[in-house]
């Protein structure tokens, strides 16, 4: 009996924590994209060995509550990446938002706009694509713009509701992977007001643009966590590397980690390398700054 009662309650937590609803970001159709026609999928897609959602057109948020006996009042947005045409659900969001949650920090994966995907396969599409970086860049310039909206959308939300979500609006966080770091930089530095501010933020291998690196930066405190691998195969390293010395030249607080090996898109992987224990070593970054 007593084994019986062990077993229903560590199913309880689990169900807890896997527990998420999908809020809309917007009543009705998305503003500027009232007329896209393209329906939103996951697969599994065997280029990036991970499961992954394109054709976004209705942003939303898949909300992932902290257990309430361990909820600490910190809230984090978790933007996957995915260049803009697709996003790892899984590994650079959902698992990360299970992580947090499992931690007492409440978790919303961010599924913003995305470009179309004319055929059923995302990632070949984005490959083919970026071989013009040029033109694809261009391409997905107003996709940043829409995506950053959508983050500043949520944020905003969050604030709204953050008695009845159990959170302290005062203790937001963002954290973005590869396309979704840009994303999140755009609620960091495209902020008009400090509703849509986040209170800290984690860029992990991302690639951010001259742009971005020109803006200046909000005068009220907000720290930065970024994470990177020296392969990564898209040579974005060194981007990490530049966003750290802003960060730093401003007098901001932040910390930078970038680890021999692991490729792009490590995300919460497991390779058996030091860059497995990521995550850990930001839930320190977190702990120091009060907001674990």
């Amino acid at each position: 009996m007593k084994k019986l009662i062990i077993a229903s309650a560590f199913l309880l937590g689990l169900s807890t924590i896997n527990a998420q609803k999908s809020i809309p970001l917007y009543k009705g159709k998305a503003p500027r994209t009232e007329n896209w026609t393209q329906k939103e999928a996951q697969q599994f897609n065997e280029l990036f060995k991970t499961e992954v959602v394109f054709n976004v057109t209705q942003p939303s948020m898949l909300l992932f509550e902290a257990d309430k006996a361990k909820a600490n009042g910190t809230v984090i947005v978790v933007a996957p990446g995915g260049g803009f045409q697709s996003l790892s659900i899984n590994r650079e969001g959902i698992d990360v938002a299970k992580k947090l949650a499992e931690n007492g920090i409440t978790a919303v994966v961010l599924k913003y706009r995305l470009l179309e995907t004319k055929s059923n396969d995302p990632a070949k599409e984005m490959m083919e694509g970026i071989k013009d970086r040029k033109a694809f860049d261009a391409k997905t310039a107003p996709i940043k713009v829409m995506a950053g909206e959508d983050i500043k959308t949520a944020i905003s939300y969050i604030r709204t509701h953050a008695k009845e979500l159990n959170i302290n609006p005062e203790k937001l966080g963002v954290i973005g992977f590869s396309a979704g770091a840009s994303v999140i930089l755009e609620s960091v530095l495209h902020s008009k007001d400090a509703s849509t501010l986040p209170n800290f933020a984690a860029s992990i291998y991302g690639g951010p643009s001259q742009e971005i690196l020109d803006t200046e930066i909000p005068k009220s405190s907000l720290p930065m966590f970024i994470c990177a691998a020296s392969d990564d195969q898209l040579k974005l390293a060194p981007k990490s590397v530049l966003l750290y010395n802003k960060w730093l030249e401003s007098g901001q607080p932040t910390e930078l980690h970038i680890y021999e090996k692991g490729g792009h898109g490590f995300g919460m992987g497991k390779q058996n390398l030091p860059v497995d224990k990521w995550s850990d070593v930001y839930l320190d970054w977190l702990r120091f700054h009060k907001f674990l």
